[in-house]
């Protein structure tokens, strides 16, 4: 099973951006692809997305340098290597680039590669690729985190929470979720379009936020979750990604809602985190606290690290070492992963074992920009991972993922495994069932 050859060329994100794609062909003549995802909302750890820089060529977001390392130096460094040695392709990836930020070659030329031959080495086995994937044991289909208001840089600022979710914490199987969730989001358009507030959806396929307060947003999600005929907090819960290091200020250490002209200290921003868990059914926050400020995320991680997921994705951009910080220090409860935060699958896999060592719940995760690869859900039942979130319930970009659970849960059979809110155990909002 070596590699005979890697071709890379441009394709284009669900923004119309461009990113890589690689293919990487077996001696036997099979071949197994690797599309890259891009996102808007980017920590300052993760791995280096190289562009272009060409004004005159897609705004300078091209990717022919990214392309040209994969068809030069990487295609050269891992020719006829066994397909099946994920790690030590991966690792001689990650020596030709030299870099702790991947930044020579580029991340999104690594990743490619890395996913290409991994997506190779199953179809050559004629196995799933969550099969092939880790230790090969994994069987939890994961809980949906579901967008259904997109806000942020997903959604042009109009509101400073970057995405309202809901999770089905009491549905008893993976499509029971999906169908919950689509009846959320159906009751969602429904009532916006009532209260004369339907316009458009964000990035992630969530709609497009009219309201005057982040708050009142939440005010919605429990209409929403009552008109489509559940119970809040039972039945569906809210996640809430803050994105807080978009709108803090390191200099004045503030944070600031400027959709409300309001202005926060790092104690009065955790005291309104903790005031939302209280009134609202929230199970998860994802960055609640600036990725510089380690000192609010130790304060929230007091105040309700117990009771709510407390995801960092910005803090530790699925960086193992960062991961490792965390956890000595007690920040967090959980941690998003994103394989293009870190550049290949053998370290993204690792972060996820670090995570769940520690007894912490990893989260796997989409982007803003997405490709029609529905890698990382086979990623998430490969790890056992136990969550997945990929965006809003629309858009092809997203359905895809949602849909090769369904194609995997069918494969595997009687082995697949769903947990659904029990993945909450331990904390108040855990799902008691129905």
């Amino acid at each position: 099973m070596k590699i005979a050859q890697i071709h890379a060329f441009q394709i284009f994100d669900s923004r119309g951006n461009p990113t890589v794609q690689a293919d990487v062909t077996l001696a036997t003549g099979t071949r197994g692809s690797g599309l890259v995802p891009s996102g808007a909302s980017t920590g300052s750890r993760e791995a280096l997305e190289l562009r272009d820089g060409d004004p005159k060529k897609f705004g300078g977001k091209s990717v022919f340098k990214a392309v040209h390392s994969v068809n030069g130096e990487i295609a050269a460094a891992v020719h006829g290597m066994d397909c099946r040695d994920q790690a030590g392709i991966d690792r001689v990836l990650i020596d030709l680039d030299g870099t702790p930020n991947k930044s020579r070659l580029g991340a999104n030329a690594i990743l490619s590669v890395s996913m290409a031959a991994a997506n190779a080495a199953a179809t050559a086995q004629g196995k799933l690729l969550c099969e092939c994937l880790a230790d090969g044991n994994g069987t939890l289909l994961p809980l949906p985190e579901i967008q259904i208001i997109g806000g942020g840089v997903h959604a042009e600022h109009r509101t400073d929470v970057q995405d309202f979710l809901l999770i089905a914490v009491g549905a008893l199987s993976y499509l029971e979720s999906l169908e919950m969730i689509a009846s959320a989001y159906t009751a969602a358009r429904d009532l916006l379009r009532d209260r004369k507030k339907l316009f458009g959806i964000a990035d992630e396929g969530g709609y497009w936020p009219v309201f005057s307060t982040n708050e009142e947003i939440l005010h919605f999600m429990v209409d929403v979750i009552q008109a489509a005929g559940y119970v809040p907090g039972k039945d569906l819960a809210i996640s809430l990604d803050i994105a807080a290091s978009e709108f803090y200020d390191q200099k004045t250490k503030t944070y600031r809602f400027a959709t409300e002209g309001r202005q926060f200290t790092s104690e009065q921003f955790c005291e309104l985190m903790v005031e939302w868990c209280e009134k609202y059914p929230i199970i998860s926050l994802e960055d609640p606290m600036s990725e510089s400020d380690w000192e609010g995320w130790k304060r929230i991680s007091i105040a309700i690290g117990g009771k709510v997921q407390l995801i960092g994705d910005d803090l530790f951009c699925t960086n193992p070492q960062m991961i490792r910080r965390g956890t000595d220090e007690g920040v967090a409860n959980a941690v998003l992963i994103k394989p293009n935060q870190i550049g290949t699958v053998t370290e993204t896999i690792e972060a996820i074992r670090i995570t769940q060592a520690a007894g912490w719940r990893p989260i796997v995760s989409a982007r803003s920009g997405e490709t029609e690869d529905a890698f990382i859900s086979h990623l998430a039942v490969a790890t056992d991972a136990g969550q997945l979130k990929v965006g809003s319930f629309s858009r092809s970009e997203r359905m895809v993922k949602w849909n090769e659970v369904i194609r995997i849960e069918n494969a595997m059979g009687a082995r697949a495994r769903f947990i659904g809110g029990g993945i909450f155990r331990g904390l108040r909002g855990e799902a008691p069932g129905r």
